[in-house]
């Protein structure tokens, strides 16, 4: 029997009905949908936009870090948030400043040029994801808790088709406009639409009980919880490094810009093949342990040799680095179901993970950034992203032992 099936939440005698569920689940796959377009559609055209001259090297770096390290700066802040106000609120917050980052982040601000635009734009884009990244799996184990591997395997799904659809489409519309600006403006219409609909969830969601403001297991104290955290920092360090750099590591490699955006956008579609079964298969083997092991090995591998292996053969290496990361991702991201017993212990984990993995993980983007500032080259973080599997490896195997946060 699938293990989702032995959760520990009651379905409460007032659940919503068939179909407002459904039209739930429609959203929060929605929501995820749009977690990492500001990601990668900036990297589609950090080329561009590097020839533009607008954008000074100093800032690159810091327009490559910042983001991941804000997922980990405001990741903490979403268990006392969703307290507070309640998630599904929070949620509708969170998708309206994402928004509005979207739109402020191609902006120009007359003498100062875009930069004070794109960072502005780039920091409310972190802060929001941050908080969307930690509430969307509390969200599944409390409204799904029958269909864990399902709707874990849609919402993540959706999350990495994000960075695809940003990776593949934010470059042919630069080709089209003639205008980086535009690209990158194009991906605010998409997170408006999804927030006007997510209207009427949160319109609707129960007000918040002030007896449930404190509850679950604590997180800090658990070694179960420590090993899934340093499992996701490792996940994080290879796969915000992708999403920042493969683009430029395959055109400095002598792949055309199309070219490249057409491969790391074919890669990131099998990283949501990959995202769509891996919870199925997590829920339903004893433990995780040889399947956490696996897919870190897959995806430290494939981001190595796309980056030192023979350019002939790149394809192969994209293949196997899209499958690796996105079961890889999805994976780290449904351990938080998984090794936890209700909703309120599951969001506590997922601002302790996210914010410990994402706020030290952003330090991959920064090391890519800083060997090829060093160096003239990738080389160095091809070696560098050997290592770092082995870290995933390690925390992979612990964190996939079949225990629960709380009972260790």
């Amino acid at each position: 029997m699938i293990r989702e099936l032995r959760t520990q939440d009651a379905t409460p005698a007032n659940a919503p009905s068939r179909r407002r569920l459904a039209f739930l689940g429609v959203c929060l796959v929605l929501i995820g949908f749009n977690l990492r377009t500001a990601f990668s559609s900036f990297a589609a055209v950090l080329t561009e936009i590097r020839a533009s001259g607008s954008v000074p090297e100093w800032a690159i770096s810091l327009l490559t870090t910042v983001p991941v390290t804000l997922l980990g700066v405001f990741a903490p802040l979403a268990p006392v948030l969703a307290r507070r106000f309640g998630p599904k609120r929070v949620l509708l917050g969170a998708m309206a400043v994402l928004t509005l980052g979207l739109f402020i982040r191609p902006s120009e601000w007359g003498p100062a040029g875009h930069l004070p635009g794109l960072i502005l734009g780039t920091a409310l884009c972190g802060a929001a994801i941050a908080l969307c990244n930690v509430i969307l799996p509390s969200e599944v184990k409390q409204d799904f808790p029958h269909r864990l591997g399902l709707m874990g395997g849609l919402y993540t799904a959706a999350i990495v088709a994000s960075a695809a659809f940003g990776a593949g489409f934010t470059y042919p519309v630069y080709q089209a406009t003639g205008s980086w600006n535009a690209a990158l403006l194009f991906w605010a219409f998409p997170a408006l639409a999804v927030t006007l609909l997510f209207v009427v969830v949160a319109v609707r969601a129960r007000p918040v009980r002030r007896a449930a403001e404190h509850g679950g297991a604590n997180v800090w104290r658990s070694r179960t919880a420590w090993h899934v955290t340093l499992y996701m920092l490792f996940q994080a360090m290879t796969s915000f490094s992708v999403f920042a750099w493969l683009s430029p590591i395959l055109r400095e490699r002598g792949i055309d810009g199309a070219t490249a955006g057409l491969m790391v956008s074919a890669s990131i579609v099998l990283q949501v093949l990959g995202s769509l079964f891996a919870p199925v298969l997590a829920a339903r083997f004893w433990d995780q342990r040889a399947f956490n092991v696996t897919l870190a090995v897959m995806t430290s591998l494939g981001f190595a040799l796309s980056v030192l292996g023979p350019i002939e053969l790149v394809w192969v290496w994209i293949a196997l680095l899209g499958l690796g990361q996105g079961a890889l991702t999805a994976a780290a991201l449904t351990l938080i179901m998984l090794r936890t017993r209700d909703a309120r212990t599951a969001v506590n984990l997922s601002g302790m993970m996210q914010g410990v993995g994402y706020g030290v993980g952003s330090t991959g983007t920064l090391l890519v950034a800083a060997i090829h500032q060093a160096t003239g080259a990738f080389t160095l973080a091809g070696y560098a992203f050997l290592a770092i599997g082995v870290g995933a490896s390690v925390f992979g195997y612990l964190s996939g032992r079949r225990r629960t946060v709380g009972e260790d």
